[in-house]
């Protein structure tokens, strides 16, 4: 009987080990925002500035950066969806079809490309630079005044881990000041990127709906729509924005099907669905859809407004 109580026991404290490591485990996913790309990449710098409280968890794709949050690995995931200079960054239409998360916020990233080396390294002593395409094209002039030769890597800050790893005095990286901190880099030149204004917009999502005040919060509301194989399909649909004033901020269309015949759009709107004017324009859309999925309405960032000149964190 003894024996029995003491396995009794022991079971217990067992099972108590395992609740307690479970609430850990859920406590430190909640505090947790996933994004694509090694320690240190440009969504691993917006992370951290919009989002200070939280750790980081890096992650190979954005599928798989998702699939955390749905998981429950992670709270949030942000990733990016256009860039002033490169335009719209294509892989994430693949997935909004499918994703059951919710867009919650946006996120405005000044994009600030270093030259980073290993210590002791100079400027001239660097005769080749390794990062991601268009990081090289952004900062295509002062490679060129430099006479430095650009290396296509598959990642700003893997290229930053590499020449550390690799030890090559003569190699640099274009990567992020945080990445130089991550692998103890030296920053050879800061701002070396072509444009002022080159900025990342990201996209925040979560497994719980963000639910704004659209009385005391400007809104944004994105949607995916597929409209019916009728001539003039489109312009009907969209027609209810104009006549109810609904500003359209976005709108891009993608070919879907085995066939390619018809067209999803990506939708993103000024207004929150409880408006009026909008309630009436996503209804006439719908008469006109064959599919309509609403993916989130969330709070604008005050970059839309002001740029730059918004108060905003340093680094944000």
């Amino acid at each position: 009987m003894r024996a029995a109580n003491k396995g009794e026991r022991g079971e217990n404290r067992a099972m108590a080990k395992a609740r307690a490591a479970s609430r850990s485990n859920r406590a430190l996913a909640g505090n947790t925002i996933a994004f694509q790309g090694e320690a240190g990449a440009n969504s691993d710098m917006a992370c951290r500035s919009a989002f200070p409280y939280m750790t980081t968890l890096p992650c190979p794709t954005f599928e798989t950066a998702m699939a955390a949050v749905q998981a429950g690995k992670a709270e949030l995931a942000m990733i990016p969806v256009e860039n002033s200079i490169a335009g719209r960054v294509a892989d994430l239409h693949s997935l909004l079809p499918h994703t059951k998360l919710k867009i919650v916020a946006e996120h405005f990233q000044r994009v600030e490309h270093c030259l980073v080396a290993l210590p002791g390294t100079t400027l001239k002593s660097i005769k080749t630079a390794k990062s991601h395409v268009q990081a090289l094209s952004q900062c295509r002039n002062f490679l060129r005044k430099h006479h430095i030769a650009p290396l296509v890597h598959a990642d700003t800050a893997g290229a930053a881990r590499e020449i550390a790893e690799v030890g090559d005095r003569s190699v640099g990286a274009i990567a992020s000041s945080l990445a130089a901190r991550i692998y103890d880099l030296k920053v050879l030149a800061r701002n070396i990127e072509d444009a002022d204004h080159n900025t990342t917009r990201m996209l925040v999502f979560s497994r719980e709906e963000a639910q704004p005040d659209w009385r005391t919060v400007q809104c944004m509301t994105a949607f995916l729509f597929r409209v019916k194989s009728v001539p003039a399909a489109l312009y009907k649909a969209l027609g209810g924005f104009a006549t109810n004033g609904i500003n359209i901020v976005k709108l891009e269309s993608y070919l879907s099907g085995a066939h390619f015949e018809q067209a999803q759009f990506y939708a993103e709107v000024e207004g929150h669905p409880e408006q009026r004017g909008l309630r009436l324009a996503l209804e006439e859309l719908g008469f006109f859809s064959e599919e309509f999925k609403p993916l989130g309405t969330f709070p604008a960032h005050p970059f839309r407004r002001k740029g730059w000149e918004a108060p905003t964190r340093p680094g944000t």
